[in-house]
């Protein structure tokens, strides 16, 4: 089985701040927030996450040395990274939502994003499908992710709302992927 799991909240999180690369650590709820996951996750054989503070340190509750991945950061917000999301000019929100090409100045686009991802999801099939696989990531990705496994368009990522420190699973039944969880918040 494939886990993948949203980091606790941030305070940028709470101020409703895009984050993007930005490296924030997790606050006082979103330790409580990771503290939950395992016991909802049950073991794992296998630990990934992204390279950034707050995944990390949500990771850090399974009680093993994760495997840090680039490929599971959260899409680059380039010149908005940290700007609260009402700050957001509506031309640039819409054009973002409805063009997969399209990225602030200095971002990524929801199409490389979203190739990185696929690429990471591919190579832990195998490993998936025998083994329990966590990845401690963030809200676009696991977008994408879920895209992936449902053989879904790229942009019906944007269609999809991850909480902090939700759990979604993702399971294998010959060579397809199959979404078997999303967005659990123990």
């Amino acid at each position: 089985m494939l886990y993948l799991v949203r980091h606790g909240r941030t305070q940028a999180n709470a101020e409703h701040r895009l984050q993007g690369r930005v490296d924030n650590p997790i606050d006082d709820v979103g330790r409580r927030q990771a503290a939950a996951l395992p016991d909802a996750v049950g073991p794992v054989d296998r630990l990934i996450c992204s390279p950034l503070l707050r995944a990390r340190q949500t990771a850090e509750v399974f009680g093993r040395e994760p495997e840090v991945d680039e490929r599971w950061q959260e899409i680059d917000y380039g010149v908005m990274d940290g700007a609260r999301l009402a700050d957001v000019p509506r031309e640039l929100m819409l054009a973002w939502l409805t063009d997969v090409d399209h990225a602030p100045e200095g971002g990524e686009t929801l199409r490389q994003l979203s190739a990185r991802v696929r690429a990471a999801c591919e190579d832990l099939a195998d490993a998936a499908r025998e083994h329990n696989v966590l990845v401690v990531t963030h809200a676009t990705p696991i977008r994408a992710a879920v895209t992936w496994a449902m053989g879904a368009d790229v942009g019906s990522a944007w269609r999809c709302h991850v909480d902090q420190a939700s759990i979604t699973r993702i399971i294998f039944r010959g060579q397809q992927p199959l979404l078997a969880g999303f967005n659990h918040t123990p």
